[in-house]
């Protein structure tokens, strides 16, 4: 006979316990309190917000700062940041304020949120991990505030500093501005701009590469997954910025307008969004195709691994790259930083990326049956801007039909998680094979 825990592991209840902080937090947007007419929302709305705020991605079918009462958005922030770090990280800070020790089935879970290959150092990872967000989150709140207090009173400077500040550090994009604007009004802001992208990326790093970082001054060392997020990272966002500053220069619905330094600071920031934050300062459905293409690609790799942000991830892309490139130049290894990647690692990169795709058009095609009279960019734009828990949008989530709705919120679903922890969670664990097969040669390309 099975014992229960069988049934309880750590893939399992991961997915579980997002699933219960976001009924939590649908019963809650339904109350009449939730919102500033009184009616609450409906429960399909309801949903669709929890899951969106709690998968940290920030499509929107109602209008955040316009539909919400302050309840309403300290429910909405509240699921933003449990489910930027984590239920298990959260749950661990309540533990620890209340001192209970630490189980070893939740180091388990722990690890397996974190992606990390050992149990050493977990819970002082967490506290660390908890610090962290409370300093950059309160430096970026402060920033913020200060500027935001020049267009408005003080108190809701503070109070829309330090939301947008949590919203985007946790690469959520939800954000109190109203009509749907996101942040285009300070598309030219060097302080918005400059301080929110640094808390998208920090967010984007993964708490795994801030900890390395933080003890570099000691050790000197970083490990090879810190190297490939920090120098894909760099890559990603110059080589975005510099392109959508080239596809976009003379577009005279989004930086043609704008000065030398407006034109620069709209290309950082439309670059660094959809990696993966989901706040915009340039009107994306104003997006040329090629820009709109390329933000797709961008939304689809996505960030670090143990991070806020979504998307198959930049260590996975990078592996995927340096293993072509190794086929290509006819090494038997693949090498990345002068370490070998052992095979295990490749075969689960090219998993968790033909995975994502194949979600991505699944999606897309569900898109096209359920919804009607948009072009085929804007159902792909849409599916992408979930599965990688982005929060971009052309102006499709407002409009999208029940059926499109239940669509997405699988879709967010699935991208907050990843496909692989959602596939061993709902499947048997993995045992070798009883019987090995002879060898198949299949032609190739």
């Amino acid at each position: 006979m099975k014992k229960r825990n069988d049934y309880l592991d750590p893939p399992k209840i991961l997915v579980l316990g997002f699933a219960t902080v976001i009924i939590i937090g649908t019963l809650l947007l339904t109350l009449p309190i939730s919102t500033e007419d009184g009616k609450g929302l409906s429960f399909l709305n309801a949903l669709f917000t929890a899951t969106s705020a709690t998968c940290v991605t920030g499509l929107v079918v109602v209008d955040t700062g316009d539909t919400f009462s302050l309840f309403g958005e300290l429910v909405v922030i509240t699921l933003i940041q449990i489910g930027g770090l984590g239920f298990m990280s959260f749950a661990t800070f309540l533990f620890l304020l209340l001192g209970k020790k630490i189980s070893l089935k939740e180091r388990l879970l722990l690890k397996e949120a974190f992606n990390k290959e050992s149990l050493s150092g977990i819970v002082r990872l967490v506290k660390r991990i908890l610090i962290f967000t409370a300093v950059i989150e309160l430096i970026g709140g402060v920033i913020l505030s200060i500027r935001f207090s020049l267009d408005m009173p003080i108190g809701k400077a503070i109070y829309y500093g330090f939301f947008h500040a949590i919203s985007n550090f946790n690469n959520a994009g939800f954000d109190l501005m109203g009509e749907f604007r996101s942040l285009t009004a300070y598309v030219d802001d060097p302080v918005v701009v400059l301080t929110v992208c640094s808390l998208i990326t920090l967010g984007g790093l993964g708490f795994i590469v801030l900890n390395e970082l933080y003890d570099y001054r000691h050790t000197h060392r970083l490990s090879i997954h810190s190297k490939i997020v920090l120098v894909m990272t760099c890559i990603l966002t110059l080589g975005g910025t510099i392109l959508i500053l080239l596809l976009e220069y003379g577009n005279p619905k989004t930086l043609e307008p704008l000065s030398a330094t407006g034109k620069v600071l709209g290309a950082l920031y439309q670059s660094v969004t959809p990696r993966t934050a989901g706040s915009n300062t340039l009107p994306i459905g104003d997006l040329t195709h090629a820009t709109l293409f390329l933000t797709i690609m961008l939304m689809y790799i996505g960030a670090g691994s143990g991070s806020t942000a979504g998307g198959i991830k930049i260590s996975t892309f990078a592996v995927m790259n340096a293993t072509a490139w190794a086929q290509i130049k006819g090494k038997e290894d693949v090498v990345l930083f002068k370490r070998r990647i052992v095979t295990e690692t490749i075969l689960k990169a090219f998993t968790v990326a033909l995975s994502g795709f194949l979600i991505v058009i699944t999606v897309t095609i569900l898109l096209t049956l359920t919804e009607s009279g948009h072009n085929f960019i804007m159902y792909l734009f849409e599916a992408t801007s979930a599965f990688g828990t982005v929060g971009l949008s052309m102006g499709l989530t407002p409009d999208l039909s029940s059926l499109g709705r239940i669509v997405i919120i699988l879709t967010m679903f699935a991208g907050r998680l990843g496909p692989l922890t959602i596939a061993f969670a709902i499947t048997k664990r993995r045992k070798p094979e009883a019987v090995r097969h002879p060898k198949g040669n299949i032609m190739i390309g």
